[in-house]
């Protein structure tokens, strides 16, 4: 394998530790560990639903941002305001602030970096937001600028073809050398196979399939990766 392509959300850095640090600060309910992970994973859902519309301005960013704790809550049978909601996101803003790459993601980086690997990272998401994350992360270190990848500055999204075309052009790949993980079933998996890529699942949240896609490798912990690509990509030493 010649190129490696990197979700960010929930796959370089653990998504739900600023989440679930937000929740304690803003919510007074107490929340066990599964229940903040089924709170975080169905924030993604709402917010997956309205993703495209935002894409397309048919809804703002704040009106994602909102609707999407909001609908979570009612899940667990708890109602916020909209100021609530405002200040949730404000104070997840502020933890997303300080997130920190996976061990192992890190680990992997390197090991490949000095294999003199094509690395790349491809993610949806606001291109103002998603340049923090990646600045906070530091993956320039591993990545050079013109291979990070933000849906809102190419104008299309995971899975559409046309975000994988696009890569492909800039980055001169070979579709039968590149794999590309991340943990969205949805967006990455099926995007990912769609395009004629490898793909590997990250699928630590423990999700379902929602379609007959197979992606070519399904591990549950980031610290699978580096076995996996030792092992059964022989690209580590």
């Amino acid at each position: 394998m010649d190129t490696i392509i990197f979700d960010l959300d929930d796959t370089l850095y653990d998504q739900t530790l600023p989440f679930k640090k937000a929740v304690v600060k803003q919510f007074k309910q107490t929340f066990t560990d599964e229940e903040h992970t089924k709170l975080y994973i169905a924030s993604r859902k709402y917010s997956d639903a309205l993703f495209h519309k935002s894409i397309t301005g048919e809804v703002t960013t704040v009106e994602l941002q909102t609707y999407r704790i909001t609908e979570a809550c009612k899940e667990f049978g708890i109602t916020i305001s909209y100021q609530e909601a405002i200040e949730f996101q404000a104070t997840y803003l502020a933890e997303q602030k300080k997130i920190t790459l996976f061990k192992e993601v890190e680990e992997l980086l390197e090991a490949l970096f000095k294999e003199k690997k094509q690395l790349a990272v491809l993610t949806n998401g606001e291109k103002a937001h998603q340049t923090m994350k990646i600045k906070q992360l530091g993956l320039s270190k591993w990545i050079p600028e013109d291979h990070l990848f933000i849906s809102g500055e190419i104008g299309h999204a995971k899975p559409e073809s046309e975000v994988f075309n696009y890569i492909e052009e800039k980055l001169q790949l070979d579709k039968a050398k590149t794999i590309y993980i991340g943990d969205s079933f949805e967006n990455d998996v099926v995007g990912a196979k769609q395009a004629g890529w490898q793909s590997i699942w990250l699928n630590h949240r423990h999700r379902m399939p929602t379609t007959l896609a197979q992606p070519d490798k399904v591990i549950y912990h980031a610290k699978d990766l580096i076995e996996v690509f030792r092992n059964d990509y022989s690209l580590i030493d």
